[in-house]
């Protein structure tokens, strides 16, 4: 009898068997390299450009965000399309189009039914090479950046992020924000950003890259049409000076208008190519990935001294850094600091275990697998190994050295790397935590259907199994949420569902954590308005161990006084946390003025006063009400033995207790109105909501293709609010969404000094659907984008898996996709137009704008 294979071997042999498919790489005569990898498993493909430029190849500009201001810039109009036709064909087409810019590259990309996947090349064509960078467009566009930069400037993550780079990098450009200094970016003209197009925007600095059920020769055929004719052109080499050598710890802290400390230690460290990056990667993981790390366990579970920790290597290029970030209470700052600096000599002197290192290298080989699970994902991991390593076949080589690695060679890392004298510290924190000083001075073939099988105690099994790729995903789902909670137990759900995923009779959370993070899975709970639950992902040979979990959370949850302490407060530093984003600000006023006594009226997280009221009783009894086999849904998807796994199912199904699913009920009485509320910000958010229609309403369909009909870059609102007013950086339509009711809701990020002209035109686009000015092209691109949506949400297992769970929770087909597109193809004008004239009712709304 052969020996079963260790873990690393077999995780080779399954990573070896991913790598082998092939890729295939050519270059073309004017200089462009082309990777093009099929993927039949579904009907999609990503189509993206990777140019080789980002803001630390901006030379004399650096500084000014031009890489950044030609990302917004390339979609506004080419020498034979109109700005708008561009994002429109992709709408058009059932296809999705974005870029964005990183320090070392610019990245357009579409995903989009396969069969238009020459549609996709020619359009990225045409505005990589041939955009004609409008004098009036980039005027526009100019002032739209600006409001982004001054949503960067509101936002504390970024505002720490900026200071650690400027203060990590003395000489290289990453101490430089990829956006643009706001004084040097408002200065740059157009004939900047025209010099550095045409110097960097060649065919010899670009790769593109084809992943996905396309066909071939179609596919080269069109490329060389439409990339192919470009010439080949001067590409001048840009000098990137390397950073100087740092001798002393160096410290930034902001005192600033924050609720909580933010806070990090950064050390400089080698690029991607370097041999000790594996080692960083894994010495991150251990050190900081996951519940069961070991700066989580020492630092938030047992010291209590922060809410968040976790441990990140960054290293592109030739250099970079190993960043611990954490989240704590402004007493607790400094002495969560040196706690961690404490725990880290203490693991450099006495080393990590061999089992800390295997979790850390299955988490890494999971994350490969992932990574494939969409086609934009393959993609993504193509372009990334061309440009920024410069060896598409990388993964090979690094994970080659991450299987040789030994407990020995990450304590030499550590020594080496995570020296007193190469650390940066910085921190945000709250403006009175100040001293005076300071403050002085500062899938192919299978099938997407789900079967059902109904236990004969009212539980519910759905089944999807799926071949195609070694990853399985497991959803338990019960219906529950704030409709089932007192009123003064606010986030009653989410707290029970977070303390489901920690301690139970046989195992502690840290063990919890540490068994699924030693096999490379994930273990998490989940909730929302209307849902809660657990899912647990994993290769297939850990499907025992995933269901154990999930039967341990629900079966022997142990509710923990100290535990309960311990999320609590996790749980209330997060509210005080998102009060530091003044659109989130905005949000959960616009839901207490909107909903009132409704129990949506708080977010499902709760609220302070609830929080701080729930009591190991109260969780009791919740788990007690809604954790029944008449309201659960176990809904399974990809690669499981049907035969084995459904027995063990059933058998943890039956053992759930009797009961059925609350069929809760709660009267909206809107106070409309028009409110303000102040906000010290540099932005203005205008807010507008009305009653929107719940998911079981005969006109929810309607309810999506209106708010896709206000959202996205080709959207009547936003070609009018945005592009031909420069009035905002982002203007569009959300929902919250209940099973009886809603809310339909606008909102625009703007100037103080303009908000007054965004309500005008927010009034002038309702008044336009209500009289029928919605054109059959409108509708036509709504429909076509949805539908198209539909499809690539359903790549994933994790994803058909929720859909499907959900649905059944709701009352609604498990096998919903099916009808969905019939059903959003029946959405005609005249119904756009009715539902405007029902929901949107100026007595029926509530008007709320946050300002300075």
């Amino acid at each position: 009898m052969s020996k079963k294979l260790p873990a690393r071997s077999s995780d080779h042999i399954l990573l070896e068997k991913l790598w082998s498919e092939p890729v295939e790489r050519y270059t073309l005569p004017n200089g462009l390299t082309v990777l093009l990898k099929r993927d039949t498993s579904a009907p999609v493909c990503s189509v993206q450009v990777w140019v080789k430029t980002g803001s630390i190849h901006e030379g004399g500009d650096l500084g000014a965000g031009l890489s950044h201001y030609l990302e917004h810039m390339l979609f506004k109009g080419t020498e034979r399309r109109a700005g708008r036709e561009i994002s429109a064909t992709v709408q058009a087409h059932g296809g999705y189009i974005n870029a964005y810019t990183t320090f070392d590259r610019t990245v357009y990309y579409i995903d989009l039914p396969a069969e238009h996947a020459a549609v996709a090349i020619d359009l990225l064509a045409d505005a990589i090479l041939r955009s004609t960078l409008p004098a009036e467009e980039v005027i526009k566009e100019k002032e739209v950046i600006l409001r982004e930069i001054d949503m960067c400037l509101d936002d504390p993550d970024q505002r720490l992020g900026q200071a650690l780079f400027e203060t990590a990098f003395r000489t290289h450009p990453y101490r430089q924000p990829i956006i643009g200094h706001r004084d040097i970016f408002a200065a740059t003209t157009r004939e900047n950003l025209v010099a550095y197009y045409q110097a960097r925007y060649v065919p010899n600095n670009l790769v593109l890259v084809v992943t996905g059920d396309f066909d071939p020769a179609g596919t080269r055929a069109a490329i060389r049409e439409h990339f192919g004719k470009v010439p080949r052109a001067r590409l001048a080499p840009v000098l990137v000076p390397e950073e100087t050598g740092q001798l002393a710890r160096r410290d930034q802290h902001l005192y600033e208008d924050v609720q909580v400390s933010r806070a990090g230690l950064g050390w400089q460290i080698p690029g991607l190519t370097h041999p000790d990056a594996p080692a960083l990667d894994m010495l991150a993981m251990v050190l900081g990935h996951g519940d069961s790390s070991i700066l989580w366990q020492a630092i938030r579970e047992k010291s209590r001294l922060v809410h968040n920790i976790d441990a990140m290597a960054w290293s592109p290029g030739t250099s970079g850094l190993f960043y611990i970030s954490y989240l704590a209470d402004p007493d607790k700052r400094v002495a969560a600091e040196h706690a961690i600096l404490r725990e880290l000599a203490r693991v450099a002197d006495k080393g990590v275990s061999a089992r800390a290192l295997a979790k850390g290298v299955r988490q890494a080989v999971t994350s490969e697998v992932n990574m494939r699970k969409t086609m934009s994902g393959q993609a993504s991991r193509l372009g990334a190994g061309e440009v920024v390593v410069g060896d598409v076949n990388y993964n090979r080589t690094y994970f080659q050295r991450l299987f040789a690695l030994t407990p020995a060679i990450l304590r030499r890392v550590m020594q080496t790397y995570l020296v007193p004298q190469h650390l940066t510290v910085v921190s945000s924190n709250p403006a009175s935590s100040a001293d005076p000083v300071t403050q002085a001075a500062s899938q192919g073939g299978a099938s997407l259907d789900f079967k059902e099988i109904r236990l004969p105690n009212g539980a519910r099994l759905l089944l999807q199994p799926n071949h195609q790729l070694p990853n399985l995903h497991l959803r338990l789902a019960f219906s529950g949420g704030p409709m089932v909670e007192p009123a003064n137990r606010r986030g009653l759900t989410t707290l029970m569902s977070t303390l489901l995923a920690k301690d139970t009779a046989r195992r502690s959370a840290e063990e919890v954590a540490r068994a699924i993070e030693e096999v490379g899975g994930s273990f998490s709970d989940f909730s929302g308005n209307n849902s809660f639950g657990l899912a647990a992902e994993v290769l297939p040979g850990d499907a025992d161990l995933a269901l154990e979990l999930i039967a341990d959370a629900v079966l022997r949850p142990s509710f923990k006084s100290a535990r309960l302490e311990i999320e609590r407060e996790s749980s209330l530093a997060a509210l005080k946390e998102s009060l530091d984003d003044v659109v989130t600000v905005g949000r959960k006023k616009l839901r207490e003025k909107f909903f009132g006594a409704h129990p949506f009226a708080i977010e499902s997280g709760g609220d302070e006063a609830g929080l701080t009221s729930i009591s190991v009783a109260d969780l009791r009894a919740q788990h007690r009400s809604l954790m029944v086999a008449g309201n659960a849904v176990f809904a399974v998807a990809g690669d499981f033995d049907a035969k084995k796994l459904v027995v063990q199912l059933k058998t943890f199904l039956a053992k759930l207790p009797k009961g059925t699913a609350p069929k809760p009920k709660a009267a909206l009485q809107i106070a409309a109105g028009d409110f303000s509320e102040q906000q010290p910000r540099q932005q203005a958010i205008v807010f507008q909501a009305f009653r929107g229609p719940g998911l079981l309403a005969a006109d929810y369909e309607v309810s999506e293709v209106a708010d896709e009909l206000f959202s996205g870059m080709s959207s009547h609102l936003f070609e009018r609010v945005r592009e031909e007013k420069s009035l905002a950086y982002f203007v569009r339509s959300g929902r919250i969404v209940g099973l009886e009711t809603g809310m339909f809701y606008f909102f625009a990020g703007t100037s103080p000094q303009r908000y007054e002209e965004v309500i005008a035109e927010l009034n002038l686009e309702v008044t336009r659907v209500q009289q029928g000015g919605v054109t059959a092209e409108e509708l036509k691109r709504c429909q076509t984008r949805l539908k198209a949506g539909k499809r690539m949400s359903m790549q994933t297992n994790s994803s058909r898996a929720m859909q499907a769970g959900l649905n059944a929770i709701y009352g609604l087909p498990v096998n919903d996709w099916r009808t969905y597109d019939a059903r959003i193809d029946r959405v005609t004008l005249a119904d756009i137009q009715a539902f405007a004239g029902k929901y949107f009712q100026l007595a029926q709304r509530v008007q709320l704008v946050v300002k300075p």
